[in-house]
Order: structure tokens, then sequence, then C-alpha cells
């Protein structure tokens, strides 16, 4: 039997259903576009006349954007060659732009390919506490212009964003995150197509939200609206150098939701990012909705939490940084006007698990992709393998090492090359360490690889580790570069050593290799509290916008889900408005008697004497 909240929803389904094909009816005869309408309910319904206008939508179909697949000869494949020797040739001036207005300063620093650390792409300035106030001073401003634009005209800008950047800007961007951010054909390709999905399915996940409606169980008494709002103030986006389409998603989705942004890029991925930036202009953004502010982080952090109009801050990077933000914000949270929202995602120890029943070639290709693709510095590449012992020296070690030692690195625009050089110098010291700790480790054994070079540009060769000590960092910490620690464990302990994992690391994404059933959903299970994004015989990278929605908790991030309708929910501040259209005129509740004599009692009950005033007791008058 249907309960009274069940049934209270199905009549409200119900009745949005109702509504759409009439409105679709009306919108048809009026020869208007079906992508977004406006409409009251007591156009088509006999109730009162309502006084707020909502937006409803048809609903559309979620498509991920299509790889082109860059075969020789093939048209994209020369467009993406003529991109790379255009940037090649010049060196593009990046402004700060701050409501529309560029600002190039002195263009002092400048963004080199990883892989040739000798050639610039870019030249561009930090903004200074000044620019980054006047730019917060815009975007407050903006917000509250932008939050009265209606959805359907904020769609219709990112649907034409998703047109360009698939179109006019596609070989631009793919050709810019292949130089700038050292990735090869595939893996820019990869990149370029998540922000197309991002910017197109984003708002159809809105869609699905705008049409929601409170229960409207009385709709000839009153009636319930949800009105979608952007968030008072302003809020900063910074972006990793990782992922050209994570950078647009932190700027844009929240500015989709009605907010202003200050988008910090990173200094590794300026270039890729001012195309987007470029795109989503000419897409109608309005200025100042986003403002293009590269910044020296601790600069912008100050700047931004000392704001009393900070309103949210999206984050993607190291656990580090979101921590150290998330206590800038606590130390200051009495001087905000909002609880500002704080969304993060970090790295973790991202593993596979091989149990005894697995297929090993499926986890030796798996593993070696998710492993050393962009030179394992993907949030969710793999750096921890686990391997029971009757498979490894039978089935796994020698293809997993023979296709390792196969890897092609070199320059990223080669259309053989695995993967390339690692982002910059900062990131080659601390893989040059960590190479060095394991040099140095009896309970450490290097299997393949453990060099580096940072000659032409920050070359790490792939690298396989033979580990004997769960408890030893390289088996807790993200080491975001083409290192694979590898463990293996005897088949009796197979479950002493998944709940050792439980315990040591905090996943962002895992997968399992089993073929037995009822292991799978065991290790379900007991992966459930540690690991955001599980897969089962296949590797931990990859994810796509609406079919793995991506993130984690504890502390690897606040598990918004990005690619999902959850992740919009953090950047709106919904209001509820009740429109009474029989309004309370009766004081008493239909339960109450209220009688003459109890009228009388309450008349003469409040009469007090007040004439005695040193008098801490009041007397009551009797009028008889």
């Amino acid at each position: 039997m249907m309960s009274k909240m069940a049934h209270g929803i199905a009549l409200n389904k119900r009745s949005a259903l109702q509504r759409l094909e009439a409105s679709t009816k009306l919108a048809l005869s009026f020869n208007l576009s079906a992508y977004a309408r406006y409409f009251s309910i007591s156009s088509f319904r006999k109730c009162p006349v309502e006084n707020i206008i909502t937006e409803h939508f048809n609903m559309l179909p979620i498509q991920n954007e299509r790889m082109l697949q860059y075969k020789a000869g093939s048209d994209e494949r020369n467009q993406v060659k003529a991109e790379l020797k255009t940037i090649l040739n010049k060196i593009e001036p990046v402004p700060i732009v701050i409501n529309g207005k560029e600002i190039f300063k002195k263009c002092e620093l400048a963004q080199i390919i990883p892989y040739n650390i000798e050639h610039f792409i870019a030249r561009y300035s930090h903004a200074n506490r000044e620019l980054i106030d006047r730019a917060i001073s815009s975007a407050t401003q903006a917000q509250q212009k932008w939050d009265k634009t209606t959805l359907r005209e904020r769609m219709a800008i990112w649907e034409k964003a998703a047109n360009l950047i698939a179109t006019k800007y596609r070989f631009k961007i793919v050709a810019a995150t292949m130089l700038g951010q050292g990735k090869t054909l595939c893996q820019a390709e990869m990149d370029l197509v998540e922000l197309v999905d991002f910017m197109r399915i984003n708002p159809i996940f809105l869609r699905d939200l705008a049409n929601y409606e409170p229960v409207n169980g009385q709709p000839e008494s009153c009636r319930n609206h949800m009105v979608l709002r952007g968030l008072s103030g302003f809020v900063a986006a910074i972006s990793p150098f990782n992922y050209t389409s994570i950078a647009g998603n932190l700027a844009y989705t929240p500015a989709l939701m009605g907010n202003a942004v200050l988008w910090k890029p990173s200094d590794s991925a300026v270039l890729s990012n001012w195309y987007v930036f470029q795109a989503m202009r000419e897409a109608g953004v309005p200025e100042g909705v986003v403002n293009f502010v590269p910044a020296e982080p601790t600069v912008f952090s100050t700047a931004i939490t000392c704001n009393p109009d900070l309103a949210g801050i999206h984050f993607t990077g190291t656990s580090a940084v979101l921590k150290l933000l998330w206590k800038m914000v606590g130390q200051r949270i009495d001087t905000y006007k909002n609880y500002p929202r704080l969304v993060g995602d970090c790295g973790g120890k991202n593993f596979h698990f091989v149990h005894p029943s697995a297929n090993p070639e499926v986890a030796v290709a798996c593993t070696v992709r998710a492993a050393f693709e962009y030179a394992g510095q993907k949030c969710s590449s793999c750096s921890m393998l686990y391997v029971p012992e009757s498979l490894w020296k039978t089935k796994i070690e020698k293809p997993l090492l023979k296709i390792t030692k196969r890897l092609f690195v070199s320059d990223a625009t080669y259309c053989d090359c695995f993967y390339s050089a690692l982002i910059d110098r900062k990131a080659y010291h601390r893989l040059f360490t960590y190479l060095k700790y394991i040099h140095n480790n009896s309970e450490c054994k290097m299997l393949i690889g453990g060099t580096c070079s940072k000659g032409r540009g920050y070359y790490v060769d792939p690298t396989i580790v033979l580990v004997e000590n769960l408890d030893d960092f390289l088996c807790k910490e993200e080491l975001l570069g083409p290192i694979l620690c590898v463990y293996v464990y005897q088949d009796e302990n197979l479950y002493r050593i998944m709940d050792k994992i439980t315990e040591v690391n905090h996943a962002l994404t895992a997968s399992i290799f089993a073929q037995d059933n009822q292991f799978i959903r065991k290790a379900c299970e007991i992966f459930k509290s540690n690991v955001g994004n599980l897969n089962i015989n296949d590797k931990c990278t990859g994810l796509m916008v609406g079919q793995q929605p991506f993130g984690a908790g504890q502390l690897t991030g606040s598990n918004e889900k990005l690619g999902s309708p959850q992740y919009l929910l953090r950047w709106t501040s919904p209001q509820v408005i009740k429109e009474s259209f029989v309004p309370h005129v009766n004081v008493y509740y239909p339960y109450m008697e209220i009688s003459d004599n109890i009228l009388n009692i309450h008349k003469e009950t409040t009469d007090v004497d007040y004439d005695n005033s040193d008098s801490d007791d009041y007397h009551l008058k009797n009028p008889e």
C-alpha cells in the first residue's frame, strides 16, 4: 500500500507531467522553442490565479561527446598539427580579465613546455592584491544581475559554448593542452571531450533540478514553489594543471547556477584555460560573471578568505592545500556574510586489487594504463597494485614488466608517445626524492625504472617497485607520478590484507579484478567506506561525465560527485515560496470551542492594577 508521502510525490509528478504536456501544446501553438518555457499553473488548470512564474523544461537525453580518432591523414589530424605549429611559432600574451577589461601588466611570467623547458608558449602576469580585490568587487556586483537571468538564457549560452568548444576551439584547446600540460594527443582529446560534456550535460542536470516541485496536495488552497538562486557574494575557483576540463568545470558550473566567479588558473595550464575563457565569452557569458585572475596562490587565497563577500571556494588539488583553505575560512568565519561553501576534490592512494580468480591479462593491461598514462599525474592514477602470490610469478610479473619496458616516453606531440614529461620542476624534484628513498630502502625492490632526467624536460621513466611494508608511506600517500608500488600477498591472507587496506589506504578510485562473484560482492562491502569510485574488472581511470560521477570523501575531498545533478546543488541557495489562495481569518483552531463566557473571563483577567507602584504584586481589579 502506498504511503502518504509516496502518494504525495506521485500526485506531484502527475501534476508536473500535465503541466509539461499543456505547456508543450502552448509552445507549439506560438511556434516557441521547446528548449524552455515560462508558464503559470493557472493558465492551464481551474485554480486561483498565481503570482509566481516558474520555469519547467522537457528533459533531453544525455549523450557524451564523441572522441575523434586522429588517424594518419585525417582532417582532424591535419587541423591539430596546424594549431600546434601556430602555438609553437607565437608566444601568446594572456591577460588578467576583470569585468571584461583585459589587463596585461608586464607579462613577466612564462608558461613552458614540460618536455622542452627552453620553449615558452605563453606569457602572463600575476594579479596583485589590489587587482584581486577589484575582481571581487566586480564579481559581487555582477552576481546580482546575473542571478536574475533566466535559466533558459543560461542554458542557451552553455549549449552554444559546448558547440564552440567542440568545433571552433577544439583543436586549439587540444594543442594547448598537449604543449602546455604535456598530454599526448589521445589524453588531450579525452580532456577536451570531457569539457564539452560538462558544458552540455550540466544544463540537462539543471533542467531536472528546475523541474522539481514541493508537494502540492491542496492546489485549490495553496501552492508551493522552489526557486533556484545563486549564492550571495562571489565564488573562488582554484583549478589544477592536469585537466583543462576540470578547470572549466570549476569556474563555470557555479556560474551556471547564478554565481559570479574569480577563476585562478594553474600557472602550468594558463594557455588552455585562456582559450576556454575565450570560448565561454564568445558564447555569451556576460562580463564580470567569470573573471580570469592568474595569481600567486598565497596572495589569492589570502585575498579571497579575507573578504566578507566570500560565498564559496571550488577547488581541485592536493589535500594539504584544501586543508589550508578550510583552516583560513574557519579562522575568519565571524567576518563572512555567508557560511562559505567549500567544495574540494583531492587525490588519493588509488589502487588495483587482484583476486586469485582474476583474468591476469585484463589486470595487467588495465594496471599499465591506469598507472602510467599522463605520467601518473591524474588524480585517479593507480599507484598501488595488490597481487596474490599464486598469480604474481606465474601470470603477472613478467607481462607487467615486459609491457612497461616497451612504453615510449618522449615529446607529447609524437603520436607513438605513451606519456611525456612531468608538469614542472617542483613535481620532478618530488619524484626524484621518492626514487632516492626507494633505492635506499631495504624493504623495497626496484623491478624496473627508477631513473629520471631533467636535461631537456622533466622526465621520469616508468617505475615499478616491490614493497614489503604496508605501513610505508609509499603504500599510503598519493605519488602523482609514473611510480607503481606492488604488494604481493599470500592467498590465505586475502581478507586480512583487504582490512589492512581500509585502514591505511583512502582511495579516490580503485579497481577489483576477479571472476568470483561472491568475492566481488564481499569486496564491494569491504571497500564501501574508503573508495569513492569502485571499478570491477576495469581500470580506475577514465570516468565519464554522467556515467560515473566522480569524487570521494574522507581526506580525498568533499564528495559532491561532479558529473551528476547533486554537484549542481552545492552552488545554489534555493528559496521556497508558499502562495496561499485561502488565507486564514480565524485565530482559533477548529477544535477550540470558544464560548462567550470564556471570552468574558479572558477580558476580566487582563485588567491589572498598577496603582501600587512599590509592590511587586499585581492585583486584578474586580469590576463589581
